[in-house]
């Protein structure tokens, strides 16, 4: 089976052909109908576990990926700190590609639009893109708050 870390080069060309040829409206779209297509073992954990469904699905992606993260699960929160991504650090060893600048941000669109419907928010932040470093972190949303 071929991991998805070999085709992080090239997904890093395409978001930048992307933005270049179309914007970056278009390019968050792309990133959307990737969430709506291609993630549903994602959605579908979500759907069935809640928070233990992220932590199984990212136990699994992130294991295989070899990353250098700490993942942190309790009742209210999921919380996913990459320390060194996989992703990134592809990016940096490859000397002939200049990688996309803002390669990181496709995280923040893919989880958001799987996750946030469920009834949780879902946020990334970014410390340091080009050393692959940020974090996930999920919560149950105010509103699903009220109702418990």
């Amino acid at each position: 089976m071929i991991s998805c870390t070999e085709f992080i080069m090239a997904y890093s060309e395409l978001f930048a052909f992307i933005e270049e040829r179309h914007g970056r409206a278009e390019l968050d779209r792309f990133w959307e109908e990737l969430a709506d297509e291609f993630l549903q073992n994602l959605r579908d954990l979500v759907a069935a576990k809640g928070l233990e469904g992220m932590h199984e699905y990212w136990t699994h992606t992130l294991t295989e990926e070899g990353a250098d993260q700490t993942m942190t699960l309790t009742d209210g929160e999921f919380r996913l700190e990459m320390h060194h991504c996989p992703s990134t650090a592809i990016l940096r060893r490859n000397k002939h590609i200049k990688p996309y600048k803002d390669y990181c941000d496709h995280c923040k669109v893919l989880y958001r639009r799987i996750i946030d419907p469920f009834g949780f928010k879902c946020e990334v932040t970014v410390h340091d893109a080009e050393h692959g470093r940020c974090t996930l972190r999920v919560v149950p949303c105010p509103a699903n708050l009220e109702e418990k």
